[in-house]
This record gives C-alpha cells, structure tokens and sequence, in this order.
C-alpha cells in the first residue's frame, strides 16, 4: 500500500447527503439503484449509481444519509450519468455496505 500525505487526503471532497430518491436500474450490469442524494444548499442534488441491492431495498434507502465523494469527474454508466461515488464497504461475500453517520449531520458536512 502507498502512503499519501495529508495534503492528499485534503483533496477529496467527502460530503454526507440524504437519499431523497431511488430509482430501479435494469440496464446495469450489475443489480444497482439509482440514486438521488441531497447534499444541502451548497452542493444541491446529485446523481449516483450504486450497487447496493444486495443489503437494500429502496425504501429503506429512503431518508438514509449516506458519504460520497462529491468531486470526481461525473461518469457514464450505460445510459445513467454518475455525478458522485457513494460509499461503502464489503461484506464477506462482496456486497456492499453503506457508509452512514450514526447520527444525524447536516447534508453537505465534509469528512474529516
């Protein structure tokens, strides 16, 4: 594993957000939503496509804040225009499990 140095760290903008819409995502290759995240005044909304079926069903995802990195390049995902990486981690088998506060934060709080 490399080193990075803090400075590194400071460039990567996590950011929490609220789920406030999960759309079914049949064209992807893998099973996934689509999500749509609130990150507050200053970030507003974005898009983000997240393979996340195996521990989630959209209305549990509905309300749940949940970390992203806010600046990368959005990406193409079949038809689907990915603004922000959702976070989290895997499970024993590979799925993923989100990164959440365990408290409420406001939407658009950076991770430090």
């Amino acid at each position: 594993m490399d080193t990075i140095a803090y400075s590194d760290f400071e460039k990567v903008e996590i950011r929490v957000g609220t789920i406030i819409k999960v759309d079914p995502f049949p064209e992807a290759r893998k099973p996934a939503y689509k999500l749509t995240i609130d990150f507050g005044t200053d970030f507003g909304t974005k898009r983000s496509s997240a393979q996340i079926t195996k521990h989630y069903a959209p209305e549990a995802l509905l309300g749940r804040q949940v970390a992203a990195v806010v600046n990368f390049p959005p990406r193409q995902i079949g038809p689907f225009m990915s603004e922000v990486l959702t976070l989290g981690f895997p499970d024993s088998e590979g799925g993923v499990v989100l990164i959440s506060p365990t408290l409420a934060v406001p939407n658009g709080g950076k991770l430090f």
